[in-house]
């Protein structure tokens, strides 16, 4: 009877299910967690399919997965915020707490950090999986474990969203509207935007977000042109943004979209980059220079972002249920793979192991 069936990445579209051993703790601070749901992010995939993001590069096998919920089954004898039994969704990031990023309270950019299914660390799709206590976010009641697990991509749109420095009656466009948009788009309206405009190239994508939480979408396929400055003017007549948003975000890494954020933005605004593509793209460098715009990168969550996710969605101010779009069985889990490669649905989740 397996232990601690897992889901492995043996090598590039290879995936098989293991029975490892189960984690020990290794700190008196560590709990063990009996995962009970786990999201797929769109990395997981992508390791799946090509082996490698950048110079992260899968040499051994590895267990996927990272968005996950859970509950506590161990703790170590210096554990003092939770106790067995405790319901948690899981920040799956360890960083080395000693390096001047992490002193300087910028964790996610520790350049030693553990980070779930990232090579050559194992994920979360496990039955159990070990963490720091202050590295699980206790879930109130009223929050899922559904829900638990959407808390790892809400918690990147929060930390977005802090970094482009949302506030009351800010005005943003979001280019993708994939479940990081989305989650952009939610919480950039709960963190008082006004005016909030999803841009993609999948009309049912913006068809939903205009449900969801923008107050526009706009598809330059339909409505627009293959020139980025044109398709920026067309936005900003459309959505009487004046001269222009005062924030633009980035998530979905295509080119095109980097350039029409630039052009998109007032003078004095400013860009994130939250979507991976391109290790090297064609960039309006100009109009940043003479407009003045702040550019920033967004990586990952850092401190506080766990905590903010999951309050969000227990006071009702975000809902990520609306994002669930599909459910399998552990034992399913490439069927959930695939239908995330297909493009079908929005958030798939994986159902933990069963107990015997």
């Amino acid at each position: 009877m397996a232990k601690n069936l897992s889901f492995v990445l043996k090598k590039v579209n290879e995936v098989v299910f293991e029975d490892r051993p189960i984690p020990e703790l290794k700190s008196d601070r560590e709990v063990l967690i009996q995962i009970k749901v786990t999201g797929i992010c769109g990395s997981d995939v992508h390791y799946w399919t090509h082996g490698a993001i950048g110079s992260f590069i899968v040499k051994a096998p590895m267990v996927l997965g990272h968005e996950s919920a859970g509950i506590v089954v161990k703790t170590g004898s210096a554990v003092s915020t939770l106790k067995v039994g405790d319901r948690v969704a899981l920040e799956p990031g360890t960083p080395c707490r000693h390096c001047v990023q992490c002193k300087a309270g910028a964790y996610n950019l520790c350049p030693d950090m553990k980070f779930a299914a990232t090579p050559p660390y194992d994920g979360t799709l496990a039955k159990y999986y070990v963490l720091p206590e202050d590295f699980c976010v206790k879930l109130p009641d009223n929050v899922s474990f559904d829900e638990g697990a959407l808390v790892e991509p809400l918690s990147v749109g929060v930390h977005i969203m802090k970094q482009a420095q949302i506030k009351p009656g800010s005005s943003i466009v979001v280019f993708g509207a994939g479940p990081v948009g989305l989650l952009c788009c939610a919480v950039a309206k709960a963190f008082g935007a006004t005016k909030i405009i999803a841009v993609d190239i999948n009309q049912d994508r913006l068809d939903f977000a205009l449900k969801y939480a923008a107050t526009g979408v706009f598809n330059p396929i339909t409505q627009g042109s293959k020139d980025p400055a044109e398709n920026a003017e067309k936005l900003n007549g459309l959505f009487n943004l004046g001269v222009g948003a005062d924030v633009a975000v980035d998530a979905s890494g295509a080119q095109p979209s980097i350039a029409a954020a630039i052009h998109v933005l007032r003078q004095g605004g400013t860009f994130v980059q939250a979507g991976m593509g391109k290790p090297d793209i064609d960039f309006p460098i100009v109009a940043m220079c003479c407009k003045e715009l702040t550019v920033k990168g967004s990586f990952r969550y850092g401190p506080g972002d766990y905590k903010l996710a999951v309050d969000l969605i227990s006071s009702g101010r975000v809902s990520v249920k609306e994002l669930i779009t599909g459910r399998v069985k552990f034992e399913q889990a490439e069927d959930a793979f695939k239908q995330v490669l297909g493009g079908k649905g929005i958030k798939i989740l994986i159902e933990g192991v069963e107990d015997a």
